[in-house]
């Protein structure tokens, strides 16, 4: 009987980190659910803003920290399921349960439209696209101002509703179906292929994958969940209007929670998302600097920890798991 080979010490080490991982943020979630119990209206509605950032978050780092596709406009998706929803609630009065998912319609066809050009071009060349697809919406909403209320926003008649607790647990329980899904799908083969692709999309061709259905799918899948928060984020607030889901400065905002969570990492962004709105919030006293200061503390991040919040976490448990 031939010996068992020694487990690789680094592999072995990576295995325990990612279950280590899955156990903290299933930890972090359950704890985030009990704030309720603890915690004032004010608080709760930080949260619950921080927590559909970390929604919009984890779908553009599915686009950029998988696939590999510069995405400059990611508030585009969430713009029209935002405003795709809130125009049904205010021109045609239809109810929320109704309107929300009008809305993810509206934002899944803006995904695949955008698809189209992904297919095509790279790198810097697809993320201009993104940027003006962007653009052309903003000017739309300024265009036809009579309708989604111009740079004043369009007030709703409906909510999702009254409660800060219930409107904390619509956000969180999205948030978390978001995080679950993605995970699932990144740590399956088709997330793998994503990443393959994104990596150098020729090799994964010659090697028989059909990129041009992987790359549709990740973009409808991103669609969908920036649509549904974008949506479910106006009947939280009762207003849809360009500074909360359509302004450069909310793209920024994204793309930053993403990056300092950590790429490629669906917990990462959770973490980004929060840090950032939070840090913000208690900044704000300083007025005009809380964004410069905010801005600071995410390049600090960037520079000691150039994985992100969650590259700590993981390199604390792969060394100790490693040397066990």
């Amino acid at each position: 009987m031939s010996p068992t080979a020694p487990a690789d010490p680094h592999t072995t080490g990576r295995a325990h980190g990612l279950r280590w991982q899955t156990a903290a943020a299933l930890l972090f979630f359950a704890l985030l659910a009990c704030i309720p119990l603890l915690a004032t209206g004010y608080y709760l509605g930080v949260l619950t803003f921080a927590f559909y950032v970390a929604v919009y978050a984890m779908n553009w780092d599915l686009l950029f920290g998988y696939l590999g596709e510069v995405n400059f406009g990611p508030t585009f998706l969430i713009g029209l399921g935002a405003y795709g929803a809130g125009l049904c609630n205010t021109l045609w009065n239809w109810p929320v349960w109704a309107s929300i998912p009008a809305g993810v319609v509206a934002a899944i066809a803006g995904g695949l439209l955008l698809a189209g050009p992904a297919l095509r071009l790279k790198g810097p060349y697809f993320g201009l696209v993104t940027l003006v697809a962007l653009l052309i919406l903003s000017d739309l909403i300024t265009l036809f101002a009579n309708y989604t209320g111009g740079e004043i926003g369009l007030a709703l008649p409906d909510i999702l509703t009254d409660s800060s607790a219930g409107n904390f647990y619509y956000a969180w329980g999205l948030m978390a179906v978001t995080a679950v899904t993605l995970r699932l799908i990144v740590r399956s083969p088709l997330g793998l292929i994503l990443q393959a692709i994104g990596q150098d999309a020729d090799a994964a061709r010659t090697l028989g994958f059909n990129t041009a259905k992987f790359k549709i799918f990740a973009f409808a899948l991103s669609a969908f969940f920036s649509g549904l928060a974008g949506a479910m984020t106006v009947f939280y607030f009762g207003t849809a209007s360009p500074g909360t889901v359509v302004a450069l400065s909310v793209v920024v905002q994204i793309i930053i929670a993403a990056i300092i969570g950590g790429r490629r990492s669906i917990f990462g962004s959770v973490l980004g998302a929060i840090f950032l709105i939070v840090a913000g919030e208690m900044l704000r006293p300083f007025g005009q600097l809380s964004n410069a200061a905010v801005a600071v503390l995410g390049l600090l991040v960037l520079l000691f920890a150039p994985g992100g919040f969650v590259s700590l976490f993981r390199a604390h448990a792969e060394e100790k798991h490693g040397d066990s």
